[in-house]
């Protein structure tokens, strides 16, 4: 005759295995933080309305032109205009807001002139460390009948 075997019996764990949470929390965070940089691509601009009157401060505004063909042009306060290049131009205007930090910042684009190129020019003024940009444009001209 054989001996009876007596199977031991494991005890219950009464745990939860978190390993696959663990897994599914590192995929979550993995998909944050490529999306992340992605969501702050736009430029913060304060567009007016269409039936907004035309602005008057006390202050002459910081105005940064863009030609039809991409040249940039900066006019400090009423100053001089004056053509400049884009790191020149961050240098300037970010050394003239810290100065005057309530001044207006407004930037005008050619009629002709590439969407982009007026693109640049904003996030450049944004990377100066302008809190607010202003577009330019001018008034319809109607005609008198």
């Amino acid at each position: 005759m054989q001996p009876l075997r007596t199977r031991k019996r494991r005890k219950l764990k009464a745990e939860i295995n978190v390993v696959p949470y663990i897994d599914v929390m590192l995929v979550l965070l993995i998909i944050f933080m490529v999306t992340a940089p992605l969501l702050n691509l736009g430029v913060d601009i304060h567009l007016p309305q269409s039936a907004a009157k035309a602005l008057h401060d006390e202050k002459q505004p910081v105005l940064v032109s863009v030609k039809k063909d991409g040249s940039l042009y900066l006019t400090l306060s009423g100053g001089k205009r004056e053509p400049i290049d884009a790191d020149a131009l961050k240098t300037k205007v970010s050394a003239f807001v810290k100065e005057n930090p309530q001044v207006p910042v407004l930037i005008g684009g050619d009629v002709d002139a590439d969407y982009g190129k007026v693109y640049q020019a904003m996030v450049l003024l944004q990377q100066a460390g302008v809190p607010k940009v202003g577009l330019m444009s001018q008034p319809v001209q109607t005609q008198k009948q």
